[in-house]
């Protein structure tokens, strides 16, 4: 991560971004809802932040697939063009998306202190983070679909490395453990590739059989680790169980790397 850069387009960002993560409040579905459906489904006043939290309600319900202006003009009851006043276009949506999913990431760890172990923060806010991305299952796919890493991301990511370096962390060491998390910082974890769906054609009994036979190792463990498909809400193998070990893993081995250090020097 090149952190100079990142530092870079941040103070950039913050001066010329309209308003800030801290300064947006988050609001419950039920009242935004609410709002939206007020006066025969027209809201009262069409704003950026009216627009963005209708876009989440639609993503909510149907998906990024289902997300389009025209769409989402229809839930606000407005003619698609009137959105371009406030959104430039579709990119631009995605990336008002990104923000308030940032800013509900914002308020569920603003009360997190560091503790007495540094990796009780950390994973806590881990956790929080992957609470809102449960409620949001959309919103992984967005955060790896955007080319440049978002401002908002960026003042999450200081709380984390704050802690880390609070407990005692080199910059270098604290670069490394974000390399090391990845997108688990943000309550999600990156598969490369995903199982095919039933529409591309199961395998027959003697695919799998051959399989057995050329992987036995690999047929034995897919076998013992089915999941029920509620479980992995977030994707292919990425339960809140496994995402837990894998943090905890992690934290662990970072723990592990600081105490080495502190002992060397």
């Amino acid at each position: 991560m090149a952190f100079p850069y990142v530092v870079r387009v941040f103070l950039r960002c913050k001066v010329t971004t309209p308003g800030s993560v801290a300064q947006r409040t988050d609001q419950t579905s039920a009242h935004r809802q609410e709002s939206l459906v007020a006066g025969r489904g027209r809201p009262r006043t069409l704003s950026r932040d009216g627009v963005l939290s209708a876009a989440v309600l639609r993503a909510d319900r149907t998906g990024l697939d289902g997300l389009t202006m025209r769409a989402l003009a229809d839930d606000l009851g407005v003619e698609a063009m009137s959105l371009y006043h406030h959104l430039p276009g579709k990119a631009g949506l995605l990336d008002g998306l990104v923000e308030h999913l940032m800013t509900e990431v914002d308020t569920a760890t603003a009360g997190i202190g560091t503790g007495e172990d540094w990796r009780d923060g950390v994973r806590d806010r881990c956790l929080a983070a992957r609470d809102v991305m449960e409620r949001h299952r959309w919103g992984p796919g967005l955060l790896m679909s955007r080319t440049a890493i978002p401002p908002s991301v960026f003042a999450h990511f200081e709380a984390v490395l704050a802690a880390m370096v609070g407990a005692g962390f080199t910059h270098h060491l604290g670069h490394r453990a974000l390399h090391s998390l990845g997108s688990m910082v943000l309550g999600f974890t990156q598969e490369l590739f995903a199982p095919a769906s039933d529409s591309d054609g199961a395998q027959s009994e003697e695919e799998l059989a051959a399989m057995a036979e050329l992987l036995p190792h690999v047929t034995a463990m897919v076998a013992a680790e089915l999941h029920a498909a509620d479980g992995d809400v977030l994707g292919w193998c990425d339960s809140r169980a496994e995402f837990e070990f894998t943090l905890d893993l992690l934290l662990d081995g970072l723990e592990a790397h600081r105490l080495r250090g502190r002992s060397a020097s």
